[in-house]
């Protein structure tokens, strides 16, 4: 429901976001096409129409956009439209991160597929997805994201107990959420995106509702690790942005103005300017 970003998100999608001038959820869309990715899956519900409109064809917006000669604006809006193969599902079943990844299932049928959550990415050459796409691939294991969280933060992710496959490879020997200080069994935090085989389809089906009466994916994945091994992959050249809370949000769009062509010299004049007056 987006409740940290209220007012905001009272009409809008939390996902919806910008981050500069795209929505978050584009930046998610964006990593998996260059990952390889054609045919995208999103789950949303009756508050999150606009997402849909996004990603849908503008016709009317890029023909008023060309009469007004503005191309360069019509191309971008364009491209959006043709990023991948869209298709869309209204979440049905109990609250919880499971439940849309279930809803899915009848589309993907027998095949490995990837999840990522759209309100949260990692920025990363090549893309975090490639990067565990490719050791699926090579391991034929199921893989799961990690990246090295510093020491004051390892209380707010799920910490993963590892041991070495390979550099930058290792299995998974269990999860421990949200360690207290000095439990952690590593500083890698796994999470984010996974590629999981159709098997997880099954055992979310048969996975009870949890912790507050939700369908977790973690409950069903802790249950696929008895049958197989699950590997993590330390994201080579990434960095996390979570833009779930005001604080990384705002900490995002700073960074990525500072990147924009458009306006990142005369932003970063006005950041030392506002630095002066601290």
């Amino acid at each position: 429901m987006g409740t940290r970003f209220l007012p905001a998100t009272k009409a809008m999608p939390k996902e919806m976001l910008p981050i500069v001038d795209k929505p978050i959820i584009q930046y998610i869309v964006e990593e998996a096409v260059a990952s390889g990715i054609k045919d995208i899956i999103m789950v949303t519900g009756w508050h999150k129409r606009s997402i849909e409109d996004h990603f849908d064809y503008p016709y009317e917006l890029e023909k008023r956009l060309l009469e007004a000669g503005k191309e360069k604006q019509a191309e971008e809006v364009r491209k959006i439209a043709n990023l991948a193969n869209f298709v869309y599902i209204r979440q049905k079943g109990p609250y919880g991160n499971g439940t849309p990844v279930l809803n899915a299932r009848h589309i993907i049928g027998d095949e490995p597929f990837a999840i990522m959550w759209g309100d949260e990415f990692i920025h990363s050459d090549p893309p975090r997805l490639k990067q565990i796409i490719d050791a699926y691939e090579k391991f034929g294991k199921p893989t799961v994201s990690a990246v090295r969280i510093p020491e004051k933060n390892l209380g707010k992710y799920g910490i993963a107990d590892v041991t070495d496959i390979e550099p930058g490879i290792f299995k998974i020997n269990k999860i421990v959420e949200k360690p207290k200080p000095g439990e952690a069994p590593s500083k890698l935090a796994a999470h984010g995106a996974w590629v999981m085989p159709p098997r997880l389809f099954e055992i979310l089906a048969q996975t009870p509702v949890g912790q507050g009466n939700e369908l977790w994916l973690q409950d069903a994945i802790t249950t696929l690790a008895k049958e197989q091994d699950i590997y993590a992959v330390e994201i080579k050249g990434g960095k996390y942005y979570d833009t779930g809370n005001k604080l990384e949000y705002l900490k995002t769009v700073v960074e990525f103005a500072l990147k924009h062509p458009e306006v990142n010299g005369e932003f970063k004049e006005y950041l030392k300017t506002v630095a002066k007056k601290l």
